[in-house]
């Protein structure tokens, strides 16, 4: 996506460095920041300097690549892969991407007769994985936008546009899709208590996109549906089981829930990579519990201009704070994948198909 007249991804790698761009200050300031080694990265992925699916996916294939330039020589060599594997993936569990990419790229290194190899078979693996993810998402907005008609009021939640993934994105790609085929559209951004990646992230994507947007409260979202000023919902997806059941940010299952109410469209976008086949169903996916910090505080640009955090619940309080939770197949009009859109209850079917439009 272009910023400032620049063409950017979400994160990238050159040499032995992980760049990514750090969306903890965003929107507010747009900073590129550099990680030196795989530990860098994977406390990037921990902290969230990188999230959404896609991007999360791509750090640990680029973490991994730099876990082979880093290994050393001889016997140790594969001892210190295997170590630097348990790293990244223990970084978000609840993120299938991560764990796909993680396992992608040390099947290349395994494979490989010799450690130069090894170590060239890695950074191709991980590169191979990063350009996949933006076609991907490039496709799922060719897609998806046949679903948006002319004047489509769209609401999304959290953020699962090109700053989750390469590029592109996955529930954003179709409104940018049609956005660029000359559709007039609206998008309703929940906020995503309580990192506020709607707010932050999506809005910000929406804004240097020219898309007309507005912010609402979590707690908005039904109301705007029941007043029907809500045509269909487009959210993303971090993890889909064999039978269709999705995890995604905290929020989805009750915006899907009051969807079907209503008989308004609720789609997910996802690319393949999401898909867990091992998965039986969403009371098998694992889900992430995040610092109560991040509920008990709000974080953001003060009036002087420095970025604070400010506690907004009483000092004796505590907090619960699940990062995802699991929206059943039953609730989803259909997932929007690289490979087509198919119903939940066919989403293994997608692993068959072959091909973009």
């Amino acid at each position: 996506m272009i910023v400032n007249g620049t063409a950017y991804r979400t994160v990238w790698m050159e040499g032995n460095t992980v760049y990514m761009i750090n969306q903890l200050r965003l929107p507010h300031a747009f900073e590129i920041v550099a990680l030196p080694d795989h530990r860098a990265t994977a406390v990037a992925i921990r902290d969230m300097w990188v999230r959404g699916a896609g991007a999360i996916g791509a750090a640990a294939g680029y973490a991994m690549a730099q876990v082979a330039l880093e290994a050393p020589d001889g016997d140790g060599f594969l001892a210190y892969v295997h170590q630097g594997a348990a790293i990244i993936r223990a970084t978000r569990p609840t993120a299938q991407d991560l764990f796909y990419a993680v396992d992608r790229v040390l099947a290349a290194i395994e494979k490989a007769p010799d450690i130069s190899t090894a170590r060239q078979a890695a950074v191709r693996s991980a590169q191979a994985l990063a350009d996949e993810n933006a076609a991907a998402g490039e496709a799922i907005g060719r897609y998806g936008a046949s679903l948006l008609p002319d004047g489509c009021r769209v609401l999304t939640h959290c953020n699962a546009g090109w700053l989750a993934f390469v590029d592109w994105g996955s529930a954003l790609a179709p409104i940018y899709a049609a956005h660029r085929a000359g559709k007039r559209l609206f998008v309703y951004a929940d906020e995503t208590r309580p990192r506020g990646q709607g707010a932050q992230l999506t809005a910000w994507e929406l804004a240097n996109e020219g898309i007309p947007h507005t912010i609402i409260a979590d707690n908005a979202a039904g109301f705007f549906m029941q007043r029907r000023e809500v045509d269909l919902c487009i959210v993303g997806s971090d993890r889909i089981a064999a039978n269709g059941d999705i995890a995604n940010k905290i929020g989805t299952y009750e915006k899907a829930v009051v969807a079907h109410e209503l008989g308004i469209p609720f789609y997910v976008a996802a690319p393949t990579s999401t898909i867990d086949p091992a998965c039986p169903s969403g009371e098998h996916i694992p889900i992430e519990e995040r610092s109560p910090d991040e509920v008990l505080y709000a974080e953001g640009l003060l009036d002087d201009g420095q970025m604070g955090r400010v506690r907004i619940a009483p000092s004796g309080s505590t907090a619960r704070n699940p990062a995802f939770d699991v929206t059943p197949a039953r609730y989803i009009t259909a997932i929007i994948t690289e490979r087509g859109i198919f119903k939940p209850e066919h989403i293994l079917r997608a692993l068959e198909a072959s091909g973009a439009p």
